[in-house]
């Protein structure tokens, strides 16, 4: 699974998905990825506010957790961290591979499963506009939770939810989780994408649920260098709501444990 973009966006009214299969990224990596490299929702304006919201991040083991064409994992890698990344394409994680060079730490895994990881074995978890792929984020949570050390943090994008209900047509239940289908093009290509909206204390009683300590929610504006580039874009971003951040942390172990 991969993050997603707005650009050509169409909303449908649909709980599933017919030909040409919903989140099936294989089918369009290249585009996507290329679009996703210099558009103004992901490189100026969701990738620098993860990136903000990690701060320092020398020597941290991260994983990128939806890591799609690796954008985020090698910003991040660039910054001093140790980034291993997963994806449930196949087809994206080899642009990747591509990117980050034959001995990146880059395997295929479905954020639905089991992480084929030890417990502990990160610092961070980054889930960048991931988590609303996924019905139910629980085992997800729990499964984050576990390969987080002690005192280690989320940091996870997702659409924000009230975009989700005040942007459609007819405005759905806003306590309701539900799922929907929109229409994107990519490279003159129309593509499914299947998410799952979810009210605001819905997401933050997963958080607590997992066992994670609410650290910040962040709703931030795009990056200034995006105003000459993307103008009328740029003032849409800086006056409505898109994306919505949290920072979670993992508690610390006891004193003396």
């Amino acid at each position: 699974m991969d993050r997603v973009t707005d650009v050509s966006r169409t909303p449908v009214q649909a709980a599933d998905a017919g030909q040409t299969n919903d989140n099936d990224y294989d089918g369009f990596a290249e585009a996507y990825a290329a679009d996703n490299e210099n558009n103004i929702q992901n490189a100026y304006y969701e990738r620098p506010a993860m990136l903000a919201l990690a701060g320092d991040v020398t020597g941290r083991r991260i994983l990128d957790a939806g890591c799609g064409a690796g954008p985020l994992s090698a910003a991040l890698r660039d910054r001093g961290a140790d980034v291993t990344g997963i994806d449930a394409s196949a087809g994206m994680l080899a642009l990747a591979r591509r990117r980050l060079g034959d001995d990146a730490d880059l395997r295929v895994a479905d954020l639905s499963d089991p992480l084929p990881f030890a417990d502990g074995a990160f610092d961070d978890v980054v889930a960048s506009l991931v988590l609303h792929y996924l019905e139910d984020w629980g085992p997800t949570l729990a499964e984050v939770r576990r390969v987080l050390s002690p005192g280690g943090r989320l940091i996870a994008s997702v659409q924000h939810p009230f975009t989700d209900y005040a942007l459609r047509d007819p405005r759905p239940d806003y306590f309701a989780t539900t799922s929907y289908r929109d229409e994107f093009t990519f490279d003159g290509r129309s593509v499914p994408l299947r998410f799952w909206r979810r009210p605001l204390h819905a997401m933050t009683d997963a958080f607590t649920a997992a066992g994670f300590r609410l650290c910040a929610v962040s709703e931030p504006k795009p990056d200034p260098a995006a105003r000459e580039l993307f103008p009328d874009e740029f003032h849409a971003l800086s006056t409505s709501i898109g994306f919505l951040f949290f920072v979670l942390e993992a508690p610390p172990s006891p004193a003396g444990a």
